[in-house]
């Protein structure tokens, strides 16, 4: 698998996640469905974290872990997007010092082979994002999980709390502390106010 998924424009929003994965148990191939609704999304969001390179393989692995685990998924979650990337922040996790090495020099000299791959952004834009970056890098795993999981998942915090399988209280305090360290490491630098949108502008709620 080379590049991003293709996103389905015929696509059924109100498709039932749990039943394709129910039906799945006896149809194997019906899992192709859950992929083509929900691939696109964890790659991008696997690609802004480790680059587009990484993001085929977490991609790859993430639809082949939640394939071989279906069977224990728990049908009364209807939507399986916070199963999905939950499975895709543990993999990610796994890839905690190239992600934290990558966001260090982005920081450090505005531009980084890994991180540039995020997004197609000219290098003075990718500057831009230097502050974030090394705030972003200041934060342990688990509180960066939380934040980007809201920022750019854009997951709601009892789908953090079930992707991560963490108590919702968990959820709020590690977005607290996480929005907190951010804002003071961004608050000192010019470019905040720029920086602070390569997050979701509800980021700061």
């Amino acid at each position: 698998m080379t590049g991003p998924p293709p996103a389905r424009p015929d696509e059924r929003e109100d498709e039932d996640d749990a039943d394709v994965i129910t039906q799945s148990l006896d149809e194997p191939e019906l899992f192709a469905g859950l992929y083509d609704r929900h691939a696109p999304d964890i790659h991008r969001y696997a690609a802004r974290r480790l680059g587009e390179g990484a993001a085929d393989d977490i991609t790859a692995e993430t639809f082949l872990i939640a394939f071989r685990t279906r069977s224990r998924y728990d049908t009364a979650h209807r939507l399986a997007r916070p199963w999905l990337y939950g499975i895709a922040a543990n993999l990610i996790g796994k890839h905690r010092r190239t992600e934290v090495r990558a966001l260090k020099a982005l920081a450090r000299t505005g531009h980084d082979p890994v991180a540039a791959s995020w997004s197609d952004r000219s290098d003075d834009r990718l500057a831009v994002q230097a502050p974030l970056a090394g705030a972003l890098a200041s934060l342990s795993p688990g509180d960066r999980h939380v934040l980007l999981l809201v920022a750019w998942a854009d997951l709601g915090y009892q789908e953090v709390a079930d992707a991560l399988r963490i108590p919702l209280g968990t959820v709020r305090s590690r977005l607290n502390r996480a929005r907190r360290k951010v804002r003071e490491a961004l608050s000192t630098d010019p470019s905040f106010t720029s920086a602070e949108q390569e997050l979701n502008p509800s980021w700061t709620n």
